[in-house]
């Protein structure tokens, strides 16, 4: 018999997934636990395994598509199965999500065999609603069906202001014809899409790459937080000489513990500093409010390049570690996220991000923002060189440059800067580094 195996709820917040990978084709034969297919989800890849023994009948989606939670993923012929249901191999953290019935109709008898998946899709294919992830997310958790929604943006595209009239299911919930008040911030709405770019000549493509899996992620979170944060970047110069010579002291006892220590966890100590002092930046943007959240933990995500992609993995209350402990655990999720076994809940729940390209980190940089968060610290290569001192001599000097972006729209320039003198204090004197623990 057939038995229909839907997308399970694969954790909180979480609307849908993209096929990534099938580990079976149509026509082979599959044991119960066996991986049957992996699916993308904010960053983290996460293997489904089959949930009955049989043979592989149909796969619904393909590589590079997006499955709604509930959403028809494959068709198992199970020798003596139950009615088509869904199975969740995850632990039930949340309610599962049930398979849309099909209404009775006492006038046409069911038919004798399963019937192919063209026999049951609507004669008129629903069409694809327009609306960033994080009004995905935000009417997910809602309860909100998009597919209902009313859009008033361009080409249809639902706005938050939308969401906001939709009632659960997506019933759009008459309003009364008052004037809105003033919104506090920029329009939300997404910007009318560019006209479409003339066709290339095959004879001049070399290779035609698809976005998708965590490019395709990317490539999203990017366009969200440049379309929704107004971005600006503050440069300031850094004397790293005493911290130079302050970490190879340090990495003497550190590395004989089989831990390399980088200059990134006295980075990350220096921020954490530089965040108490300025609360402000350790925040992130509640848009559907209006709201900044500023955040009583310090979860500091790293900017890590895999071969897939860029990926954010989370420092937690990175304020209660040491610099050992700190350069542990940053190698640890790194090697990780390069892997590809990073959890989902260590690619979530940052309240500020460092990236790094060290030894290649250049001059300066306008890092976008990890949205919602309202800072992100780009930090470039040390490189020694001369300056001129106070004492009127010439000599060298281990410099490096620190850029942060912030969301203009909640916090201004002069935050910024005064945030990242003391996180310039803190690099120039690492010393005060275990001081201010003190």
């Amino acid at each position: 018999m057939p038995y229909e195996f839907r997308l399970p709820d694969i954790g909180e917040g979480v609307a849908d997934g993209e096929v990534v990978q099938w580990f079976v084709k149509e026509g082979d034969t599959i044991q119960e636990d066996q991986p049957l297919v992996s699916v993308l989800t904010d960053k983290a890849n996460v293997e489904i395994p089959s949930p009955k023994t049989g043979r592989i009948a149909k796969l619904h989606a393909t590589v590079g598509e997006k499955v709604k939670v509930g959403g028809l993923l494959v068709t198992i012929e199970v020798a003596g199965a139950p009615a088509p249901g869904i199975f969740s191999p995850f632990p039930a953290s949340h309610p599962p999500v049930a398979a849309p019935a099909a209404p009775p109709s006492p006038s046409v008898p069911p038919p004798a065999t399963f019937p192919p998946a063209a026999a049951v899709v609507p004669a008129t294919a629903p069409e694809r609603v327009l609306a960033s992830p994080y009004l995905r997310r935000l009417a997910a958790e809602r309860g909100i069906d998009l597919a209902a929604v009313r859009g008033s943006g361009p080409g249809g595209r639902v706005t938050e202001e939308d969401l906001g009239r939709a009632g659960p299911g997506g019933a759009t919930t008459p309003t009364a014809p008052t004037r809105a008040p003033p919104a506090p911030m920029a329009s939300l709405s997404a910007p009318t899409p560019p006209a479409p770019s003339p066709p290339v000549p095959d004879a001049e493509i070399a290779e035609r790459i698809p976005i998708r899996g965590v490019r395709r992620v990317i490539a999203e979170h990017m366009a969200e937080a440049t379309h929704r944060a107004a971005h600006f970047t503050y440069v300031e110069e850094v004397d790293a000489s005493e911290l130079v010579r302050f970490r190879d002291r340090m990495a003497k006892h550190v590395e004989k513990q089989g831990i390399r220590l980088s200059y990134l966890p006295f980075v990350v100590k220096g921020v954490v500093a530089g965040l108490r002092e300025h609360p402000r930046l350790n925040a992130t943007v509640d848009d559907a409010r209006s709201e900044l959240l500023v955040r009583s933990k310090y979860h500091i995500g790293i900017a890590t390049a895999t071969p897939d992609g860029l990926t954010v993995p989370v420092v937690r209350n990175a304020d209660t570690k040491s610099v050992t402990a700190l350069a542990r655990e940053i190698a640890d999720l790194a090697e990780r996220a390069r892997a590809g076994k990073l959890a989902r809940s260590e690619l979530v729940g940052s309240t500020f991000t460092i990236t790094s390209l060290g030894l290649l980190g250049g001059v300066m940089a306008t890092p976008i923002l990890n949205y919602p968060e309202v800072g992100i610290l780009g930090v470039h290569k040390i490189q020694r060189r001369p300056v001129y001192r106070a004492d009127g001599t010439i000599g060298p000097a281990d410099l490096m440059n620190l850029s942060i972006s912030l969301d203009h729209r909640v916090v201004d320039g002069i935050d910024g800067a005064q945030f990242l003198s003391v996180v310039k204090a803190y690099l120039e004197d690492p010393h005060q580094l275990f001081a201010e623990l003190a």
